[in-house]
C-alpha cells in the first residue's frame, strides 16, 4: 500500500529555500532567517522592522512585529496580536521573546512597511490552481486588510477581504492598477511552477503579496492549503466558482487520458 501523497507543505523554511533558487522569484522575497539572537540582532540593526514567525503555523497565529525604535528611552519594542512591550535593551527583550516563541521554530523575515487602506495595512492573497488541462492559473485575487491595531491581515485573526481594485484605486491609474495585478498573477504562477519541481504533489498555492511604498511586490508567504472560501466575499462569484471547482479537481484530464 502507497504511502499518502503530500498535497501540502508547513515549513515556510523549506518553501522559501525552494523559492530562492529561482533567480526570477529571489528579487521578491524579503530576507529571511531562522530566528537566533544574533540574527534577529543583526536584521534589526540593519531593517529597523522585522516579522518573526512560527516556521510551521496557520492564520497569522504567533506572528510577531519587532522594532528598534529611533526615540525614546526604549530601544526595542515587539508586539503580537495586539500587545505591545518596550524594552530598554537588547538583552531583556530577547529574554522575553523567547517566552514567547519557548522551544518552536521561529524565522526572522524582514519587515516590508505595506501600504494601508484606511490606515490600516492591507497585503494580497494571489491563488494559482492546476486547470482541468493540467496547467497553473491565477483563479483569483484578493486584498486582505488588517485588523485595527493588529499585526497581520488574515481573514480568521479579524482582518477584512476586500476587492483588490479599491484598495489600489488611491495609489494607481486604473492602467497601473491593471499592469500590477497581471505581475502579481504572472509572478504567482511562476512561483506555482518552481514549488511543483520540487514538491510534486500539490496542486494548488495561495501566495500572499505584500507591496511597499515604491508598489514593489514582495513574497510575504506561500501557502500550499490555501483556504479557498475567502474569495466568497467577492462580488464576482464566478471567481469563487472557479476556484472551487479547480479545487474538486482529481487530475488533469490529460493526465487521467494517459492512465487509461
Amino acid at each position: 500500500m502507497k504511502g499518502k501523497r503530500m498535497r501540502t507543505v508547513s515549513s515556510k523554511w523549506l518553501k522559501t529555500n525552494a523559492l530562492l533558487s529561482h533567480g526570477e522569484i529571489r528579487q521578491f522575497i524579503p530576507m529571511t532567517q531562522r530566528l537566533t539572537s544574533g540574527n534577529l540582532s543583526s536584521m534589526l540593526a540593519r531593517y529597523g522592522m522585522v516579522y518573526i514567525k512560527p516556521e510551521r503555523g496557520t492564520y497569522g497565529n504567533g506572528v510577531i512585529r519587532a522594532e528598534l525604535l529611533k526615540q525614546g528611552p526604549n530601544k526595542y519594542q515587539y508586539q503580537i496580536e495586539m500587545k505591545k512591550r518596550m524594552f530598554k535593551d537588547y538583552q531583556s527583550f530577547y529574554q522575553a521573546l523567547t517566552k514567547v516563541t519557548k522551544k518552536r521554530s521561529y524565522l526572522v523575515q524582514m519587515g516590508i512597511h505595506l501600504l494601508k487602506y484606511q490606515k490600516r495595512r492591507f497585503d494580497i492573497r494571489v491563488m494559482v490552481q492546476l486547470n482541468p488541462k493540467g496547467n497553473w492559473e491565477t483563479t483569483g485575487i484578493i486584498g486582505r486588510v488588517a485588523h485595527p491595531g493588529k499585526i497581520v491581515t488574515n481573514y480568521h485573526s479579524g482582518g477584512q477581504l476586500v476587492n483588490i481594485e479599491k484598495l489600489l484605486t488611491s495609489h494607481l491609474s486604473l492602467n497601473e492598477q491593471k499592469f500590477l495585478i497581471g505581475k502579481m498573477s504572472k509572478l504567482g504562477v511562476t512561483i506555482a511552477k518552481q514549488l511543483k519541481q520540487k514538491y510534486p504533489d500539490y496542486r494548488q498555492v495561495g501566495v500572499d503579496v505584500g507591496l511597499d511604498v515604491t508598489m514593489k511586490p514582495w513574497i510575504i508567504e506561500v501557502n500550499t492549503n490555501p483556504d479557498p472560501y475567502i474569495f466568497r466575499k467577492l462580488a464576482d462569484k464566478s471567481v469563487f466558482r472557479k476556484v472551487m471547482r479547480y479545487k474538486r479537481l482529481k487530475a488533469p484530464i490529460r493526465l487521467l487520458k494517459k492512465k487509461k
